[in-house]
């Protein structure tokens, strides 16, 4: 905990009290916010803070983080380090990056059928092969009100069973790869609330998330059966973005 408060120290004293709404008025040993002054704007106790600062067993819960970080004005990465200092979750991590890459640009770049993925695993982008294979999961327009999600493409789409080479192999395997995926992001209302989506209109995915089985997302082998194209086969690639870890790059190589 000592590097969290050495983190939050050295921002408080370089965060100068007009940056945040408040008279720089009186002598001050340092330029920046006094404890007592940020810990009013975070609203908890100055001795609390102080107890933070000095490394001491306290436990800041993820919205005072979110406070913390607010207040001192810190940048998407020093937000980041924070929260990982303090291993907690950002409630507003999402929102809270930078502009990445153009994620279409990205993935039209690359001669094989490739998509982007949230962490609940809806579709951002993708190109015209991922189009030409998937059919109807993306065939959607970009301003539609959902994005197409994976998970209800194979559990509640009848395309994705024709597709799909040995479906409930891969049906299973996918549900084990997105709990291993999700991790401690398991509690975020958009993945509870896609999980209880499932669970409800899937018994498949019902049976099969209550197992606890978990697996990593190594890729491998691909199979499908398209009904334009034949019997066909790609080896999956996945990566993560270096600027939003959240999101993954898959690419299905011939």
């Amino acid at each position: 905990m000592q590097n969290l408060g050495d983190f939050i120290r050295a921002h408080r004293e370089r965060t100068t009290p007009d940056r945040v709404g408040l008279p720089a008025g009186g002598r001050r040993r340092t330029p920046g916010l006094r404890r007592e002054e940020l810990a009013q704007l975070c609203d908890v106790s100055p001795t609390w803070l102080t107890w933070l600062e000095q490394g001491r067993d306290v436990a800041p819960s993820g919205k005072l983080l979110a406070r913390l970080a607010d207040v001192l004005h810190l940048r998407a990465a020093e937000r980041a380090y924070l929260f990982s200092l303090a291993e907690r979750l950002d409630p507003h991590g999402d929102e809270m990056h930078e502009e990445v890459q153009p994620l279409q640009a990205m993935v039209d770049a690359i001669n094989a059928p490739a998509y982007v993925l949230d962490r609940q695993w809806d579709a951002l982008a993708w190109n015209a092969d991922a189009l030409a294979l998937f059919g109807a999961w993306l065939d959607v327009a970009a301003d539609a009100p959902t994005r197409p999600n994976l998970l209800r493409f194979m559990f509640r789409s009848a395309a994705a069973r024709g597709l799909i080479v040995e479906w409930g192999e891969r049906a299973s395997r996918l549900v084990a790869e997105f709990r291993a995926d999700i991790g401690k992001h398991t509690g975020l209302p958009a993945i509870v609330g896609l999980i209880a989506e499932l669970a409800q209109g899937s018994t498949e995915f019902q049976a099969r998330w209550t197992l606890q089985d978990v697996v990593a997302r190594d890729g491998g082998l691909r199979r499908f059966q398209h009904p334009a194209m034949g019997e066909l086969a790609f080896t999956q690639v996945t990566m993560h973005l270096a600027k939003r870890h959240d999101l993954k790059l898959v690419m299905l190589l011939p």
